[in-house]
């Protein structure tokens, strides 16, 4: 039986053992006995917790998620025998193995180190979304477990459950990773063009996890990306731009050296790296016009977003 069937089975397991009670029905009183019938109880796991310390691994993050599905949604819950919020849930399931994570889904987001994409995660990992349009970062988290599934504790009415993971803003890996002689020396491990964007930003003076950052955000580490609007390549030069810096928008290593000059020689010219960001999502002329970030959704979500990205990746 696979990873994803051992889950489908435990949640037909819990289900039937909480009958006829549901996450949207169940009563505080009806929740609490049947937490304690399961061993739900207080803020730590259902016996194993100890022996987890020593296991951290991958199946033991799975094994401890599958625990708390059909625990209610409570937002502030970290005890599970009264309910879960999404960062009370996954900062419990990574207690249980002895490794101690913030208590929201913003602070968890910096934990550990950057993974890529969903293609090179892990079960285990931690998927990060944003999913409140009005205020900018991440404000939910749920624990990846293979296949394109997640375990989360969704929203008020629901429960803990295995959902699709669909596409995650950030993915963390909180667990140590096994040593690889071949990937020592650098946090950007994993992530495309990682050299690229390591020489570039040690030749201008610009730290390569915003250089990332910024190929994330343009163009998703698409080198034959072209927007609406015309921008070009990897990090999503217009095409003046690109000619003015002699650059091949086309050609990552030109184009990553473009990036990292044209934002030194903004940071330069605007004292900061959120200028800087900003003046190369809406142009110099826009910041100097308004004296700052100019008031332009776009731009004001572009700052936040690379600049999200670059801590993640840090």
């Amino acid at each position: 039986m696979d990873g994803v069937s051992q889950i489908q089975a435990r949640i037909a397991e819990i289900q039937s053992r909480f009958q006829p009670s549901t996450a949207a029905s169940a009563s505080s009183g009806d929740w609490a006995s049947a937490a304690a019938t399961a061993g739900l109880t207080g803020t730590g796991a259902t016996g194993g917790a100890a022996s987890g310390l020593a296991t951290a691994s991958e199946n033991a993050v799975v094994s401890q998620a599958q625990k708390y599905i059909g625990v209610p949604y409570l937002w502030g819950g970290t005890d599970p025998s009264k309910g879960l919020d999404c960062s009370g849930f996954t900062k419990l399931v990574y207690g249980n193995l002895g490794i101690d994570l913030p208590r929201t889904s913003s602070q968890q987001a910096t934990s550990g180190t950057a993974v890529a994409s969903l293609a090179d995660a892990h079960p285990g990992d931690l998927v990060f979304f944003d999913y409140d349009s009005a205020r900018p970062g991440v404000d939910h988290v749920g624990i990846y477990v293979g296949n394109g599934q997640m375990i989360a504790a969704p929203q008020p009415g629901e429960s803990v459950k295995l959902q699709s993971v669909g596409n995650p803003t950030v993915i963390r890996r909180v667990l140590p990773e096994a040593a690889n002689a071949g990937s020592a020396g650098t946090t950007l491990a994993g992530v495309p063009y990682a050299n690229l964007f390591t020489s570039a930003g040690s030749k201008y003076g610009i730290d390569p996890s915003l250089l990332a950052a910024v190929a994330g955000q343009e163009s998703g580490f698409n080198a034959g990306a072209v927007s609406p609007a015309g921008a070009e390549g990897l990090m999503q030069f217009m095409p003046s731009t690109a000619q003015g810096l002699g650059v091949n928008p086309f050609d990552p290593a030109s184009s990553v050296d473009g990036a990292a000059r044209y934002l030194s020689s903004l940071t330069k010219q605007f004292g900061s790296t959120d200028l800087a960001l900003a003046a190369y999502n809406a142009g110099p002329g826009a910041v100097s016009r308004y004296g700052g970030i100019p008031p332009y959704s776009e731009t004001q979500n572009y700052v936040s977003a690379v600049t999200r990205k670059a801590e993640a990746y840090s």
